[in-house]
């Protein structure tokens, strides 16, 4: 079950969002914010799973109101323009729907979702694990506390290593799953990076993100919606 917020100035809008929603009993509507302010009032003081959000509203956008919807909640994008979808996925929005909805493409965007309140734990892969990469004409087992970083290159992951880089034929989704959040952090749509391997953090002038300097000299972009929770990785108090 997932305790969905919507969030949209429109109330039509919401009405016609939660007609489409009445086929899905799995998504329980628990409350509607008609902007991004009263919105953030529903996530501090409720537990909710999944948001839907209009981008263009008067004051908070949903794009600003992404950055501070917490790591665990997931989000929706719904609205009449597509022209804000790259700035969506690079907050991990779930999908991004064009209004009107359809009812296929709400149906599709919903497949995409994690278990809300999971009951078994999920199994990680232990630091020791070992990763058969191919590196020129030879083959290594890498272990996973090597690894430095997963890049997501169309649909496959480059593993950055000791050894130099391979390549694995899996999605940054798939590989995140059986990651260690503790040990792997998720610093963009695009790039996964071992905690200890960053050395030190910079601010990215451009977009209010920040830039993480792993050891061995590589630079990994960390979006908006990361950045705090990156910080949080490394505060003792």
């Amino acid at each position: 079950m997932y305790n969905c917020l919507l969030v949209d100035d429109e109330r039509l809008a919401r009405s016609e969002l939660k007609r489409l929603l009445k086929a899905y009993p799995q998504c329980v509507i628990v409350a509607e914010a008609g902007s991004g302010e009263e919105a953030l009032q529903h996530l501090a003081a409720m537990s909710i799973d999944l948001v839907f959000l209009d981008i263009q509203m008067p004051g908070l956008t949903g794009l600003q109101l992404a950055e501070h919807i917490p790591a665990n909640t997931q989000f929706i994008f719904c609205t009449a323009f597509n022209s804000f979808a790259l700035d969506a996925f690079e907050l991990n929005a779930v999908d991004y729907l064009l209004k009107p909805i359809a009812p296929e493409r709400l149906a599709k965007a919903l497949q995409k979702l994690r278990p809300a309140n999971a009951d078994a734990a999920p199994h990680f892969l232990a630091e020791q694990h070992g990763i058969l990469l191919k590196f020129g004409d030879s083959q290594r087992v890498v272990r996973l506390n090597e690894i430095s970083r997963f890049e997501s290159i169309g649909n496959h992951a480059a593993v950055y290593t000791p050894y130099g880089k391979s390549f694995i034929h899996s999605s940054l989704a798939k590989i995140e799953q059986k990651l260690d959040p503790a040990l792997f952090f998720k610093a963009s749509r695009a790039d996964i990076v071992r905690i200890s391997a960053i050395s030190h953090i910079e601010p990215a002038i451009a977009d209010g993100g920040l830039i993480a300097i792993l050891q061995d000299g590589q630079q990994v972009d960390v979006s908006r919606r990361q950045a705090q929770q990156l910080k949080q990785q490394f505060s003792a108090f």
